[in-house]
């Protein structure tokens, strides 16, 4: 490895946030972040900047972050002071959400005008929403924790859960917004006022909903349709009349395709023209039932067989999207767990709770996501395909990280 090489590598975040400041324009897109002081020591901005910085080097607390206020590398990256664990932690909880929102919404804005949003191969762009629990404690707890009894001696437990929308794209999948459960409302509820407000913000954002059982209800399924987008729900309740439909339509017939992908063979199903109670419109089921081969080391080269059967419900018409289509979209859900809440929690230490209040506990989710999203633009629009195929992402943070610890200044002998 040259030295020039090897300087880059050891740049690496000086080079993000380069590419950030010139090409996605993040200087204007963090000045609409703000707090409610009225007579600020230390900028928004500034705040701001710290928490990306440590969520983009997975430090995973405020209080490591605070260790690197002597750091040469941190002092050639950004100007003043670096505030106290406490500071950071406390501004967090005044920072308006909504002005987060709107900064993600800006990046959105830049990442289209970039083409850096790809639409998939089958042409539709899909929104997931799923819900998701932060954290959950039996000692601590704020204003806007939700409570639970667990166990024989009902032990009261408090736990934070919010809703997130992810946009799935070709390339890779942008978070976009995250509402907060409610005390005493379910989270179809949040999700609900969630999509509300994707919908009006990112109104051609996307073309399809996907969500999973939960939300194969008359109410949601009605919202999403009166607000001109087709959803694909999961239907799994052997209890609703659909699926007892589904069924007996199904059973009688032979399945309409089957395509295999080298690994998993999928024969398919697709029944059209049937009745939701409650929707107007008439749905499409849609039935996979996939054999999967895997081989284990303990089998000595012998192949074992999965099986699995999905179901799907539709409003897509066949001219939209053909059976595979669906199921493709179908699978796509778990883009939203893989590439999502796994992917902040395991490696982006989303669910620490850096400082326990309602607002703060949002705020520093939504901050993740949009550094989650900078760092994979990052990594798929300004890194070279011979340097991706060489790091991985992890590798790369890993990087970022370590010029955090670096000692710039030489060492002179005695």
């Amino acid at each position: 490895m040259g030295k020039d090489q090897a300087a880059g590598d050891l740049s690496i975040l000086r080079r993000f946030w380069q590419y950030a400041n010139k090409v996605l324009d993040l200087p204007e897109t963090l000045s609409l972040i703000k707090d409610c002081r009225q007579f600020p020591r230390i900028p928004t901005v500034v705040v701001v900047e710290r928490i990306l910085t440590m969520f983009l080097s997975r430090l995973g607390s405020l209080n490591a972050l605070e260790q690197l206020e002597k750091s040469a590398v941190w002092a050639g990256l950004f100007k003043g002071q670096l505030p106290s664990a406490d500071t950071l932690g406390r501004v967090f909880g005044l920072i308006s959400t909504d002005s987060i929102r709107a900064a993600n919404h800006k990046l959105y804005t830049v990442l289209k005008s970039n083409k850096a949003l790809e639409s998939p191969e089958h042409g539709l762009t899909a929104l997931v929403l799923d819900g998701h629990e932060s954290h959950a404690t039996y000692r601590q707890k704020c204003d806007g924790c939700l409570k639970r009894t667990i166990g024989e001696d009902k032990r009261e437990q408090y736990y934070h859960r919010n809703v997130t929308a992810q946009l799935v794209c070709r390339n890779w999948s942008m978070l976009l917004d995250a509402e907060p459960q409610k005390s005493g409302e379910g989270e179809q509820t949040a999700a609900t006022r969630l999509y509300e407000r994707v919908v009006k913000q990112y109104p051609r954002a996307f073309d399809v909903v996907l969500t999973d059982g939960l939300y194969c209800n008359a109410p949601f399924v009605n919202s999403v349709v009166d607000s001109g987008k087709d959803i694909v729900v999961v239907l799994k309740d052997d209890r609703r009349n659909l699926f007892k439909d589904a069924r007996y339509a199904l059973d009688g017939t032979q399945s309409s395709c089957t395509f295999d992908d080298g690994r998993t063979r999928r024969e398919c199903w697709d029944i059209n023209g049937l009745k939701l109670d409650g929707v107007d419109e008439l749905v499409r089921v849609v039935e996979s039932k996939e054999t999967k081969t895997i081989s284990r080391q303990l089998s000595k080269g012998k192949a074992s067989q999965e099986s699995a059967s999905w179901m799907w419900v539709t409003t897509l018409s066949p001219v939209k999207a053909r059976t595979e289509t669906v199921v493709c979209l179908g699978h796509s859900r778990w883009s939203i767990e893989n590439q999502g809440f796994n992917e902040l929690v395991n490696r982006w230490h989303s669910d620490h709770i850096y400082k326990h209040d309602s607002t703060a506990i949002i705020n520093f989710w939504l901050i993740c996501m949009m550094a989650y999203n900078l760092f994979l633009c990052f990594f798929q629009r300004n890194l070279k395909p011979i340097l991706r195929s060489k790091r991985s992402m992890l590798q790369i943070a890993r990087m970022m990280q370590a010029e955090l610890y670096i000692v710039l200044e030489p060492a002179h002998p005695p």
